[in-house]
């Protein structure tokens, strides 16, 4: 009978397609990780995968059984999340995902009232951008993740928590003395720095801007906000940043102001997204009314 271990082993190759990386992810020797899945090939009558010296390459049957696979290990971790139910809340671990654009600055306001109120919780914080969470959230190697909406999320759920604006972030002596609204028609696009490609921000800051992907022609791309922040800074352009990272971003820096970009919004959502059999959704509810708070409390 093939085990959940050798299922396991098998979604590790499939994830890293390297047998010696797979074996390192699940703590075995690379021999060990090969015997069991030989072993499972055998009893399936079909190989999962074909490898050789240089590459692991996946078959068509292999792509069917894994996902059957994927499927009966997420079902095997909710079975285990069911006996968590009758625990104090946040007593368990969780695995959160979190974007870089919200992470450094909704986790410092909301990871110290955490601690405080639930103690025990331990709390496992993985930064990726978007694609890579929702797909993490998927096959449940995160508990949840927090995304900027709107993002592709079929088949997920999401508990949708806080909206915000963006600001337009320029140079003390580019900004207009008084001026506290900005219209997308009045800002110079060829001075508008943005984060790279792949970055959900980028887009939900072009959307609010109205603009297309093409026009935003930059000769400047960072993948930090901080980064933005700092060529502002020394006059090399402007920016648009969240509401969110203001405090960080704006309030200590002299040289820099911030004014709100009058275009209709919110300009975007964040929630935490999760699948829909999902058993800890109490936490779930919980963590979202904590991130609330805080942020409420903190524009408060």
């Amino acid at each position: 009978m093939i085990s959940l271990k050798q299922l396991n082993y098998a979604l590790a190759v499939a994830k890293s397609l390297h047998f010696k990386k797979a074996a390192e992810s699940c703590n075995v020797s690379q021999s060990a990780m090969s015997t069991a899945i030989n072993e499972m090939e055998k009893q399936l009558g079909f190989q999962v995968f074909e490898r050789n010296n240089k590459q692991v390459l996946i078959t068509n049957q292999g792509e069917l059984f894994l996902n059957k696979a994927q499927t009966i290990k997420l079902e095997m971790d909710e079975l285990h999340q069911l006996s968590q139910l009758n625990t104090r809340p946040l007593s368990a671990p969780m695995k959160i995902g979190v974007i870089p654009t919200i992470g450094p600055y909704l986790l410092p306001k909301v990871l110290p009232k955490v601690r405080a109120d639930y103690p025990d919780f331990k709390l496992h914080i993985v930064e990726e951008q978007s694609h890579v969470l929702v797909d993490m959230v998927r096959r449940g190697d995160l508990d949840t993740a927090i995304l900027a909406l709107p993002f592709p999320i079929e088949g997920l759920m999401a508990f949708e928590f806080w909206q915000e604006d963006f600001y337009w972030i320029s140079h003390q002596d580019d900004c207009p003395i008084g001026v506290n609204e900005i219209a997308s028609n009045e800002l110079e696009l060829e001075k508008l720095m943005l984060l790279k490609d792949g970055h959900c921000l980028k887009e939900h800051a072009l959307a609010a801007c109205q603009l297309k992907q093409e026009e935003d022609e930059q000769e400047f791309a960072a993948t930090s906000l901080h980064t933005l922040t700092q060529m502002v800074a020394g006059k090399i352009g402007t920016t648009l940043v969240p509401e969110m990272a203001l405090a960080q971003l704006v309030q200590n820096n002299s040289e820099i102001r911030a004014v709100h970009l009058n275009e209709p919004g919110p300009h975007r959502r964040i929630a935490m997204i999760v699948r829909p059999n999902y058993v800890r959704v109490k936490d779930l509810e919980l963590l979202k009314n904590l991130f609330r708070d805080a942020l409420t409390h903190d524009q408060g």
